[in-house]
């Protein structure tokens, strides 16, 4: 089954999910946004899969700093266009087990979506 987390090395967050794999003896290929990026398709695929109110991270720093204007006039294809621009803004992780997405870190989602 592949499996995919997708995120920022740094992030405490992820240090969980990693440690959290690791310990259960799954193995995964690491997506870092900041060093790799993000491509158009995969996020479009997954806004249309979990929709980009689950991925839009409000509140990562960068989206914090954006002008007032551009966070009220937020709609799907503004926040592809945010989110493709600066993947920081994409909440972390993501976990894609065959296609299937998990959004955040969360030991029971973890277990559920690696069961399967």
């Amino acid at each position: 089954m592949a499996v995919t987390i997708y995120g920022i090395k740094t992030c405490d967050t992820m240090k969980k999910a990693f440690a959290w794999l690791d310990g259960e003896g799954r193995g995964y290929r690491f997506h870092d946004y900041r060093a790799e990026g993000m491509d158009e398709p995969t996020l479009r695929g997954w806004v249309s899969q979990v929709g980009w109110e689950n991925l839009l991270n409000k509140a990562s720093t960068t989206f914090r700093e954006l002008p007032t204007s551009e966070k009220s006039a937020l709609d799907g294809e503004t926040a592809v266009r945010l989110m493709l621009a600066n993947p920081t803004m994409i909440k972390r992780p993501v976990l894609d087990v065959a296609g299937r997405l998990t959004v955040g870190f969360k030991p029971e989602s973890y277990a559920q979506a690696l069961s399967g």
